[in-house]
């Protein structure tokens, strides 16, 4: 790919992205303060596969739905602008692009962009356009058609005026696969694109909701968490430094997963569809933020790692050329993984003593020698081991002022198991009974 700096420019200084100018403060256009009824969102797309349209519409809680037909107590009604999802075609869907572009709009307006942004200029110098919505006239002779608006140059219109501006997916939040190396397009992220002067009109930066796709809920909460702020009945969301909802990218996928526990204890899968650990065959779970697990990707459901899919880091910054190559072990795994199994080996056994002595009823141990009564299996009797461990255990478990389970009084009781029984062998059945009456 070949980029021309400006003129004046230093040698070999990629020019900026156009448009990158932020209205002076005073000239910003302002939302209107206090409850409003509606909310128009404006959805545009760029270089994306239309992943996190579909991710988004299964989204559940809450649902696009509900925030269309304006349900949930104390929110706007929603009216969405999508090129997919709308009824209207042509100028019709068109027109309330222009009319919050000139300010006319008679209501506040998010922006929502999906997908990475090209470089148009590179599209433009043969004639062409990458990504685009709608058309501008040529000149000021609106009757003769004129050429399509890349929907980057829509955006760009748009920003000053929004209440807030959101990128949606990995794409458009970090510039994703279409930046990926070797991209003939000099793709880019919105925040790449607006700068990091950009303010909306309520005075935020860009949102950023990242993923490939991402889960659906986490963009319909963090817009009805914006909305409820635009309200005035809660307080702002709280963001991380690259633009996040900080109460859903602030934990690795790692912490949140359900095969951690294998890992603390030196255990990894060897091939797909192992039920262990997915560090060794290229998940990058313990260094991503995400929390695609802990909350499911559609309905609370599923999520790479429960459905044994390593974690590629699809959600992070430097995805997808700092991840590569997929489904291989990241390099750090030689350090991590060699000391989780170090420290591992000896975990794993002092629990499964542990878990043997605590699936045992104190019964069992106390009146039947040991024997468990189940007619599923022969279950191996404590050993000298099995005893010696649980009597220190036992020790270290109610030392201090950390009584035992009972009553520690003299009192007797009708329910008491009577002193003879101590050492007695469990009675089996009738029979047994009868005989030895």
């Amino acid at each position: 790919m070949t980029t021309h700096a400006p003129a004046g420019a230093p040698a070999g200084v990629e020019e900026a992205p156009p448009g990158r100018v932020q209205e002076p403060e005073a000239e910003r256009r302002r939302v209107p303060e206090g409850p409003v009824k509606v909310v128009h969102a404006f959805w545009m797309a760029g270089m994306s596969c239309d992943g996190c349209s579909i991710s988004v519409t299964g989204a559940t809680n809450p649902k696009v739905e509900d925030l269309l037909a304006g349900i949930i107590p104390g929110l706007p009604k929603v009216v969405l602008h999508h090129p997919v999802l709308a009824e209207a075609v042509g100028e019709e869907f068109i027109h309330p692009f222009k009319l919050a572009e000139e300010g006319k709009l008679d209501a506040p307006y998010v922006c929502v962009y999906e997908g990475s942004i090209a470089d148009e200029r590179i599209a433009a110098a043969t004639g062409g356009y990458f990504s685009a919505m709608g058309m501008q006239a040529l000149g000021d002779d609106e009757e003769e058609g004129g050429t399509p608006l890349s929907t980057a140059d829509r955006m760009r219109r748009m920003a000053p005026g929004a209440a807030a501006v959101i990128a949606i997916g990995t794409c458009a939040t970090w510039g994703g696969i279409p930046a990926a190396a070797g991209n003939p397009t000099g793709s880019m992220s919105l925040m790449d694109f607006l700068g990091k002067d950009y303010r909306s009109a309520l005075g935020l930066p860009i949102i950023n909701i990242p993923g490939c796709a991402p889960v659906g809920d986490n963009f319909t909460e963090t817009v009805a968490a914006i909305l409820m702020f635009l309200q005035g009945i809660g307080p702002l969301p709280e963001f991380d430094e690259l633009g996040r909802p900080a109460w859903l990218f602030g934990e690795t996928v790692h912490r949140g997963c359900t095969r951690a526990g294998y890992y603390e204890e030196g255990v990894f899968a060897e091939n797909f569809g192992d039920k262990e650990c997915l560090v060794e065959i290229g998940c990058w779970g313990p260094v991503v933020n995400c929390n695609i697990v802990s909350r499911g990707a559609q309905s609370h459901m599923g999520g790479c790692m429960a459905a044994g899919g390593p974690c590629i880091g699809c959600t992070m910054p430097g995805f997808p050329d700092k991840f590569a190559p997929f489904y291989t072990a990241p390099p750090g795994s030689a350090v991590s993984s060699t000391a989780s199994r170090t420290l591992g080996f000896g975990i794993r056994r002092l629990r499964a003593l542990s878990n043997h002595d605590r699936n045992r009823e104190p019964r069992w141990d106390a009146v039947a020698g040991g024997e468990v009564p189940s007619g599923w299996g022969e279950i191996e009797k404590p050993g000298l081991l099995d005893k010696t461990m649980h009597f220190f255990y036992e020790k270290l478990q109610f030392s201090g002022n950390k009584r035992k389970p009972g009553r520690n009084d003299s009192r007797k009781y009708f329910m008491d198991m009577p002193p003879r029984t101590e050492g007695m062998e469990a009675l089996r059945d009738t029979d047994e009974t009868a005989e030895r009456s």
